[in-house]
């Protein structure tokens, strides 16, 4: 069986998603195949959370089919799609922590609440998910006494520890400096390769794209401009592509 006729993990299909009087999806359409990682890279404000949070079921597209490992997403009760996030893992742009909970408070309530795992177990898999992201000194501090990296990283482990197929990254870079925005992109892209994990991520950071993608699309006035690998994007004539890559060596 070729590529083609694979069927893709997560299929978008001519979605469009308006707030009054914004349009800001205008039938967008994309393929995600098992094992890929596929940036949607566009400039701030231009719709790139929306259309993660509608694949999700965040939020509901005005018309247009959500496909997700085979299930319908537009539409599917909620009890359903409670089921289907079981499989999925969402690191939010601030890592959005329980403020009120430690790192291994944090990191443990995704297993306590749908896995039904043992308390003994729960523990391991906490010391096993912060051993992965380099942050085990850290289990017992508040999320307050963490830096913005160690936020990321936090938030990434806990993405992570139900095991699950597809990951959503909403601007997994943001408000970072290079160095450690560098450093959460290898992470990203090293926990992928180890777990096979598929993902998409949005962002603007085109350092991200470059390390983490196997393709990227041009989010751009409600539409996927273009879409390709790094290099064939880097190579493209297309005008809101080269303002992106321009500065790229």
């Amino acid at each position: 069986m070729s590529e083609t006729e694979i069927q893709p993990l997560i299929e978008v299909q001519n979605v469009y998603k308006s707030f009054g009087d914004l349009d800001v999806l205008k039938g967008v359409s994309m393929q995600v195949h098992s094992g890929s990682s596929d940036v949607i890279l566009g400039r701030s404000g231009i719709g790139k959370s929306v259309l993660l949070k509608s694949i999700v079921g965040l939020l509901i597209p005005d018309s247009g089919n959500i496909e997700v490992m085979g299930h319908q997403v537009i539409g599917m009760k909620a009890s359903a799609l409670n089921k289907l996030r079981k499989s999925i893992g969402y690191v939010f742009q601030y890592a959005a922590l329980y403020d009120s909970l430690t790192v291994r408070e944090n990191l443990a309530f995704p297993l306590q609440r749908h896995s039904g795992v043992d308390e003994e177990e729960v523990n391991a898999r906490v010391i096993e998910q912060l051993r992965l992201v380099g942050l085990e000194s850290a289990i017992d501090k508040m999320p307050s006494e963490l830096s913005g990296g160690m936020k990321k990283r936090i938030g990434l482990a806990r993405a992570i520890i139900t095991k699950p197929s597809i990951v959503f990254y909403d601007e997994p870079t943001a408000g970072l400096d290079p160095i450690t925005a560098r450093e959460i992109s290898e992470l990203i892209l090293n926990l992928e390769e180890q777990f096979g994990i598929t993902s998409i991520t949005v962002t603007h950071d085109l350092e991200c794209a470059r390390t983490i993608a196997n393709r990227i699309y041009i989010l751009d006035a409600g539409v996927f401009l273009i879409s390709g690998t790094f290099n064939e994007l880097k190579e493209s004539m297309e005008p809101t592509t080269r303002k992106f890559f321009k500065v790229v060596a």
